[in-house]
């Protein structure tokens, strides 16, 4: 996948931060189920049941959720691209294996890049989206602000590692 991407605002959504840590532990909290069950669910809606990630191409990457209310969704997709401390990039659109998925979720495919930068991390999480009304759709349900909330909760472990 090229690093080169043309963004659309209307399809795509993304979010940019300086992390005061160093980019191991920015990629440690991306990668490692044990950091994802502490930031990747905002906490005020729930919490992460389950994480699991196989970092090579067609590898698992699963974040099984449970909110407050008692409901599970089970997040599963598949590693496209890994440039350890560099790059990540997953889909929900294929499972494991790059067997396509099948599900009721509005599909996305996540680039998470990071740049060291002095002593901190440069951190750019983008979403991909099919379509303008994908877009708006996750925008409705919530998945923005949760993003946007999961953004502070990950700034915040990465902060509490060093």
């Amino acid at each position: 996948m090229s690093s080169q991407l043309a963004l659309d605002p209307k399809v795509d959504f993304t979010i940019e931060r300086f992390i005061d840590a160093p980019t191991q532990l920015v990629w440690d909290a991306l990668t490692k189920p044990e950091h994802l069950q502490q930031w990747y669910m905002p906490k005020v809606w729930g919490r992460v049941m389950r994480a699991e990630m196989d970092l090579r191409p067609g590898g698992v990457f699963s974040i099984d959720i449970a909110t407050n209310d008692g409901h599970e969704f089970p997040n599963l997709g598949c590693v496209l691209e890994v440039v350890p401390m560099e790059r990540l990039v997953w889909t929900s659109m294929l499972f494991p294996g790059y067997r396509p998925a099948v599900f009721d979720d509005i599909p996305i495919t996540a680039i998470f890049t990071l740049k060291a930068e002095g002593t901190g991390t440069r951190y750019v999480f983008t979403a991909l989206h099919r379509n303008e009304a994908d877009r708006q759709a996750n925008k409705e349900s919530g998945w923005q602000e949760g993003t946007e909330i999961a953004m502070e909760q990950l700034v915040a472990h990465v902060e509490s590692m060093r």
